[in-house]
């Protein structure tokens, strides 16, 4: 049975109708610096959604708005950008381009293999403002395994987070996105969320850095939750042109009026409520 996704308003998710594309001047300020790479199948993306809007922003390195501070959702343009997988051998050089432009993300983390390895890198995603959240401990399926296993990979990936920063995650990503009113379940007995995305790149799927900054562009829309990876793959199929991505991603968006939050801060005041599905914030305004 699928599962009914709501957004941060608390209705049931309705798909946004496109608005405006990006301006020419954002995009080729995005592309600039992005390279090329090659096409490998994974994994289907969720939803395209709106493209983003043309107003004029300040674009580059300029301050965003702190996304625990005064920012409203309901009344700002507001996205949040969040990766999974992580951290990765590649989360510092992540780390380090969301402090120059100012930005605050939310990882959903991998507690086998990850978050165990990189102990270090989940401590400083926490000092620096991020959210750290889990989609689970070894990326098992959830909908694929019974509701006893289900729990234990929820739990053991979010005791691993709270065991090295001291807090535990209360949202959950799903691997792959896939859920069901069993895992619903479960979460709603944790004091969970569940968190999809609104906007994908399929970066599992190239390498090339451009293609993946015009994906995001053309797919996000006023509470858009981006989807990106934090990981490498030694073929070089997928997943190796994102974090060079990140630069114009983040200035076209500026350059598009956006605002980037935390995912907690996009869903705020409503949510997040244990138990519930999200897919995006608060509906266009």
């Amino acid at each position: 049975m699928q599962q009914r996704v709501r957004n941060a308003s608390g209705a049931a998710h309705r798909t946004r109708a496109p608005t405006a594309l990006v301006t020419a001047a954002a995009l080729a300020l995005a592309l600039s610096g992005c390279g090329g790479g090659s096409l490998a199948p994974r994994a289907k993306a969720m939803t395209r959604v709106s493209s983003a809007s043309g107003a004029a922003a300040g674009a580059g390195t300029g301050p965003a708005r702190s996304p625990g501070g005064s920012v409203d959702c309901r009344r700002t343009r507001c996205v949040a950008l969040t990766f999974d997988d992580s951290p990765s051998v590649r989360t510092p050089r992540i780390l380090d381009i969301l402090r120059r432009y100012r930005v605050r993300a939310t990882f959903f983390t991998l507690g086998r293999d990850h978050v165990v390895a990189y102990p270090g890198t989940v401590r400083r995603m926490a000092a620096e403002g991020h959210e750290v959240e889990t989609l689970t401990w070894s990326h098992r399926i959830l909908t694929g395994i019974g509701p006893a296993e289900a729990r234990k990979e929820i739990t053991r990936g979010r005791d691993a987070v709270a065991k090295v920063i001291g807090r535990r995650p209360v949202l959950l990503r799903p691997p792959q996105g896939r859920t069901s009113p069993a895992v619903a379940a479960i979460c709603r007995r944790l004091g969970m969320a569940q968190v999809l995305w609104s906007a994908t790149a399929s970066d599992y799927e190239t390498t090339d850095s451009a293609l993946i900054t015009r994906r995001i562009l053309a797919r996000t829309g006023p509470g858009g939750i981006i989807l990106l990876h934090d990981r490498v793959d030694p073929s070089n199929r997928g997943y190796n042109g994102t974090v060079a991505a990140i630069p114009g991603i983040i200035s076209g968006l500026r350059a598009g009026g956006y605002t980037f939050v935390t995912v907690t801060r996009l869903l705020s005041p409503a949510g997040p409520r244990p138990g519930e599905v999200y897919r995006d914030g608060p509906l266009d305004r």
